[in-house]
């Protein structure tokens, strides 16, 4: 096999690597925007579809093949809050075993008083 041909397969290999992640990703990114409000889970940014490409999907669990129909592994985040909670968790690796506990756990829920926020406006 000549380094040519080699070359050629493993950029084939690549290109559909990357057409089989974006499928996936377009799949869970439309329910996930169907499902839940434009809004950012962190900083609480609201979305318009003019700047609908910055909300983004973070995986809870961080596994990007773990896409529940129920949306619950699912959370929009803004594309910085987004690169934010993954450099968290980057960092987070390079602790002690206590600190890597604390890394999927969230400190602002802004959905916490939703319920009574919209039996308010009734």
């Amino acid at each position: 096999m000549t380094s040519e041909s080699s070359s050629d397969k493993l950029d084939q290999i690549v290109a559909e690597a990357r057409r089989n992640r974006e499928e996936r990703e377009k799949g869970y990114r439309e329910q996930a925007l169907k499902m839940y409000p434009w809004v950012c889970g962190r900083c609480a940014r609201e979305f318009t579809r003019e700047n609908l490409r910055e909300l983004t999907v973070h995986h809870r669990d961080h596994n990007h093949d773990n896409n529940p129909p129920d949306g619950s592994n699912w959370e929009l985040l803004c594309i910085y809050c987004h690169d934010n909670e993954h450099s968290r968790y980057k960092d987070s690796s390079y602790g002690d075993a206590s600190d890597s506990k604390q890394a999927g756990t969230t400190t602002h829920n802004p959905f916490a008083n939703l319920s009574e926020m919209l039996k308010e406006k009734k």
